[in-house]
């Protein structure tokens, strides 16, 4: 017999269905949630179906979910059972092979043991805690870029309405001697209340690094903005007490960046997949840690086509009777982070990087791939394309860099 288990996952919970064998369903489908005691109540089931299959271990298999079915699979690690992810796109494709449309956790396991007979499953390859710790780092550094920029661009929309002349006062307006500053001062009043002395102190204590001149030029500029600022006199409080408030925000999201800009270093420093991606030129730390996290152990993927699949720039294929679409777009079926990582390597690797003075020849940071993408663009591809192009020939190169563990320069 080969027994298995199907078990349609949601948040907390899951529906249970087992089959003994290929046309033999194992009692009625029940439900268990996700805590110690019907984790406790799923053992004991899995073993009944052994017994009942003839000492044979049953396969568990479960739809990827996100999160929710995280518990189920740590547990069943834990007991040493064989289980297999599928992906939602597979299952959703078996469901709709039957004619009618009924819809219920019940039928859903029901189908995921049907499943498993006619497809040919492979079991789960388990991902090293090492890299899915970095993948945790990088997603949720991520995150976080993402509305600390969202928080700037509401803070730059409300310093226009407060005080616009601030902008020029130093370099960079999100330093953090700048945000320090315009927290203290975040009006044209608070400046002009002070002397220029005191600016001048209180700028200087928050760079102790800088100059005493550096800080007084500072302090100069921060009192010739503030007259020059045409809003002497705010006449909404809930701007300053917003414009404060945003500061404050942005610099709680810089310090938590760089706290897991800080582990993402120490912990990609140990992985030797981090120092050779690094050696093709256009892909920095943050780039490689990106990638060597969505992609994981190298080992999963038989070839590089596959790697390319998993990244979804492999391009779709539409054909019908006689007629062959001639415009295919990608797939976009797999990891969006690595795409966008990809993409960002592309776009520095065929970036000019310098321009001899002696001569008109422009350097690129990665000469082998601007060469192959100005041989795309001679061929008439758009931009994009020529693009994507790239990125499947830069996801060969890692392929093959990863699998014979050398360095970029070694096979150029």
């Amino acid at each position: 017999m080969n027994p298995v288990i199907g078990m349609d996952v949601s948040k907390g919970e899951s529906q249970v269905q087992a089959f003994l064998d290929k046309g033999q369903p194992y009692r009625k489908s029940f439900s268990i949630k996700h805590i110690t005691e019907g984790l406790g109540s799923l053992l004991e089931f899995l073993k009944e179906v052994e017994n009942s299959a003839g000492g044979n271990q049953p396969t568990v298999v479960l739809e990827s979910t996100g999160h929710y079915h995280i518990p189920v699979i740590q547990f069943l690690e834990e007991q040493n059972y064989v289980y297999i992810v599928v992906n939602p796109l597979i299952s959703h494709r078996a469901k709709s092979s039957s004619l009618r449309k009924v819809k219920t956790d019940a039928v859903d396991a029901y189908h995921l043991c049907e499943l498993f007979y006619k497809e040919e499953l492979e079991p789960y390859k388990k991902r090293g805690i090492q890299l899915l710790n970095l993948r945790n780092f990088t997603r949720q550094q991520e995150s976080i870029a993402e509305v600390s920029a969202k928080t700037k661009l509401q803070l730059h929309s409300l310093l226009d309405q407060v005080f616009p002349e601030y902008r020029g006062v130093f370099g960079s307006l999100y330093s953090k001697v700048s945000l320090l500053t315009l927290l203290a001062f975040p009006t044209s009043k608070a400046v002009l209340s002070v002397s220029e002395r005191e600016l001048t102190e209180k700028i200087g204590s928050l760079c102790i690094s800088r100059s005493d001149a550096w800080a007084k030029e500072r302090a100069e500029k921060l009192r010739d903005a503030a007259l020059r600022n045409p809003f002497q006199n705010n006449l909404y409080q809930s701007h300053i007490f917003n414009l404060e408030l945003l500061v404050s925000m942005v610099l709680q999201y810089q310090e938590h960046l760089s706290k897991i800009a800080t582990e993402i270093d120490t912990l990609a420093s140990e992985i030797e997949e981090y120092e050779i991606l690094q050696s093709i030129p256009g892909i920095g730390e943050k780039i490689a840690a990106t990638i060597i996290s969505e992609v994981g152990e190298i080992d999963r993927f038989n070839d590089a086509k596959k790697l390319v699949a998993f990244a979804g720039v492999d391009p779709s294929v539409y054909s019908s009777g006689k007629f062959t679409a001639s415009v295919n777009r990608i797939t976009k079926r797999g990891s969006c982070r690595l795409r966008h990582a990809l993409y960002m390597a592309v776009q520095s690797g065929i970036r000019d990087s310098r321009k001899k003075k002696t001569t008109d020849e422009i350097i690129a940071r990665n000469k082998r791939l601007r060469e192959f993408y100005d041989k795309k663009r001679g061929e008439g591809k758009p931009f994009r394309v020529s693009v994507v192009a790239c990125v499947n020939k830069l996801l060969h190169w890692i392929y093959a860099l990863l699998k014979s563990r050398t360095t970029f320069q070694d096979i150029a």
